[in-house]
């Protein structure tokens, strides 16, 4: 069998890296992996092929930046070529992203089968891109590998119940893995003087935060919370860096801008951390997985579970509850007892989606 892994941002090299392990258990399986070039920066892409042990991409399509429609169509037409030259049996894809989207239509229509990995996600709000993605990616794929029971839930509600599968979260597999690894190996304590427990997390990268409208009051009243003693560590995503270069803004110097993490050390720095604050799906899992409190800059999550075991707050663009949720993390952690630790073991498995993944489309395919 021949099963081929079409990724292309940061998120997806992430997610692989424990299929790739499990797929390098199974003789009968050659596993092939092609990177779209959807993210080319290399701290967005080259340095976790290093960190995570990642398997080369057999083929690189250099795709890059362009419009949705413009660098979907790019897509489609370079995946259409590496189909017909390399015929897998099986396309993975993985997430949300343009790359996940052109790689399910272009599969699609060659009649080849698509197994999807972190189906079922929804945010209901069709003003993002990535909502389009997943519903199409789902709709168009003939296994879906579904990290949660709400997302199980949306594809029952869609009548897909019958090709979806809970197979668990891949990223709890590679929190899980690459943990103690990064408590050996980074050094974004002492590179950031960072104490632990004691500064926050900010992530800011979604299209509706990243506005110059919406960004810089955004950007203000989260410095507005931060303080010499309780610093907030900002990683700036390459699209949030162009606005704030295109505005000149200034903000106070305990709002520390740093250029993106590297995956060990964002892993570090978020275990470190007493709170998180994003607009970054994947993060908010990790956060979870990590036993750090989260607040998510958004109005609505796919990761309702965290919502209900109450380690998430939704606080939008709204600063008021933004101050209020940030002081309340701040003077009452969450505590993850075990009554919370067994919630997100049912949520989300306990770490071994990728074996019940690959397993499963060695079966199915």
């Amino acid at each position: 069998m021949h099963a081929m892994s079409i990724v292309g941002a940061r998120p997806q090299f992430v997610k692989l890296a424990p299929i790739a392990r499990e797929f390098d258990k199974l003789p009968e399986v050659r596993h092939s992996v092609v990177h779209t070039g959807q993210h080319y920066d290399s701290n967005m892409s080259e340095v976790f092929f290093d960190e995570l042990n990642l398997p080369r991409p057999d083929c690189d399509l250099g795709v890059g930046s362009a419009s949705h429609a413009t660098q979907t169509g790019h897509l489609m037409q370079a995946l259409e070529k590496c189909f017909l030259e390399q015929a897998p049996d099986v396309v993975l894809v993985y997430g949300d992203t343009n790359s996940t989207l052109a790689a399910c239509l272009a599969a699609a229509k060659m009649h080849i089968p698509v197994a999807h990995i972190e189906a079922g996600l929804r945010s209901f709000n069709r003003h993002m891109p990535e909502e389009i993605n997943r519903i199409v990616a789902d709709h168009t794929s003939n296994r879906l590998y579904v990290p949660s029971p709400t997302g199980m839930q949306n594809l029952n509600n869609e009548n897909l119940a019958t090709r979806a599968v809970f197979s668990g979260d891949v990223m709890r597999d590679v929190v899980n893995q690459n943990l103690k690894l990064a408590s050996r190996n980074s050094d974004i304590a002492e590179r950031l003087s960072l104490t632990d427990g004691q500064f926050a997390l900010l992530t800011l990268h979604r299209p509706v935060n990243t506005t110059e409208q919406a960004l810089i009051p955004l950007l203000n009243a989260v410095a507005s919370l931060a303080a010499a003693d309780f610093p907030i560590i900002f990683p700036v995503h390459p699209r949030t860096r162009a606005v704030l270069e295109q505005c000149d803004a200034e903000f106070s110097p305990h709002l520390r801008l740093v250029e993106p993490l590297a995956y060990l050390d964002m892993l570090q720095a978020t275990q470190m951390a007493l709170v998180v604050l994003t607009d970054s799906g994947g993060l908010q899992k990790e956060a979870a997985f990590l036993q750090t409190q989260c607040i998510t800059l958004r109005e609505e999550t796919e990761w309702v579970e965290t919502l209900q075991i109450g380690i998430n707050k939704l606080v939008g663009q709204n600063t008021e509850l933004l101050y209020s949720e940030f002081r309340r993390a701040v003077a009452t952690p969450v505590v993850f007892d075990e009554s919370v630790m067994r919630e997100l073991d049912r949520c989300f498995g306990a770490g071994d989606a990728a074996h019940a993944i690959t397993r499963d489309v060695v079966a199915s395919f």
